[in-house]
């Protein structure tokens, strides 16, 4: 799985900017692959993805049958409620990073080469990354009913240092995309490039796919 990268223009400065640069750009990559047969449900998730110099732009946009945020503290297990993912590394490397954000756009994330190796990032790292959530911060337990909800992240370079030395064009990184709600009423596991595992399981650089900067 290959996806191209769009270089944001210099003059976005805001969430609010990004946001709407990406609703100009015709292509999202589909979070619809699901490996695993007995979670059936499959809800709608997309990703647009931007890069200055100084970081990636994020933009999901879900609409599933229940939604719930209820943790709020960095580094809780987001993954628990309604949420969306970014793993990424460079191929120099063996690490990755995991970015988990549920849909008030609190933050799970970590470094390492593996699902029983990793670092959680100390909540002043993740304090730098920006998120504007569409359904506001304020935690919920879970509504059903079709609901439609987006969150636009930046992720400074700052974040990266040890491992991937700034942003430029032509840089290839290896990531994924997914999509998950392990507590919610309709669970589910979904992914950009396909994971051929029995069970789900999201820690597979081995099935990374291709970003390419633009």
């Amino acid at each position: 799985m290959t996806g191209i990268v769009f270089r944001m223009p210099l003059n976005v400065r805001s969430l609010i900017e990004a946001s709407r640069f990406f609703d100009s750009l015709p292509e999202a990559f589909p979070i619809r692959v699901s490996p695993w047969k007995e979670y059936p449900y499959v809800p709608e998730a997309t990703v647009k993805c931007a890069w200055q110099p100084q970081g990636l732009f994020l933009k999901y946009k879900v609409k599933e049958d229940c939604v719930r945020a209820v943790y709020r503290q960095p580094n809780e297990p987001v993954y628990k409620d309604s949420c969306v993912e970014f793993f990424v590394s460079s191929p120099e490397t063996k690490d990755y990073y995991n970015f988990e954000f549920n849909a008030i756009g609190n933050i799970l994330a970590a470094v390492g080469p593996s699902r029983p190796d990793r670092a959680f990032l100390p909540a002043e790292e993740i304090g730098r990354i920006q998120v504007l959530p569409s359904l506001g911060k304020k935690p919920f337990q879970e509504k059903t009913g079709e609901i439609s909800w987006e969150l636009t992240v930046f992720l400074p370079d700052s974040l990266f240092t040890k491992h991937i030395s700034g942003f430029q064009e032509n840089m290839v990184l290896r990531a994924n995309f997914y999509k998950c709600g392990d507590e919610l009423s309709k669970p589910h596991y979904l992914c950009w490039s396909e994971i051929k595992t029995v069970a789900p399981d999201f820690h597979c650089p081995e099935y990374f796919g291709e970003l390419i900067l633009s």
